[in-house]
């Protein structure tokens, strides 16, 4: 039995922008991949995959938590209030 090779940085880094523009509701689309253009090329591996575990999230969860409509769970407040940080720098 093989193992698949570990993903690259690069490719993961291309993955993670893709999810992040392929959401399902064009709100997250356009916080997303805002949010991943800005910030993701300087996260380290421990951010990617903070983020990584928020995009599980549902959209209408993750909306209202960006907009400030209900507030974010702690394992992923400080990520959704940069996340509304930048969405709000327009």
């Amino acid at each position: 039995m093989t193992t698949a090779p570990a993903e690259s940085r690069e490719t993961r880094l291309r993955r993670l922008h893709m999810r992040s523009m392929r959401r399902g509701t064009k709100e997250m689309d356009i916080l997303l991949i805002r949010f991943s253009q800005a910030r993701l090329d300087q996260m380290d591996a421990d951010a990617l995959n903070a983020y990584e575990a928020l995009l599980e999230e549902n959209d209408q969860d993750l909306y209202q938590w960006i907009s400030g409509q209900a507030p974010a769970p702690e394992i992923h407040a400080a990520l959704v209030a940069e996340i509304a940080q930048v969405a709000a720098s327009g």
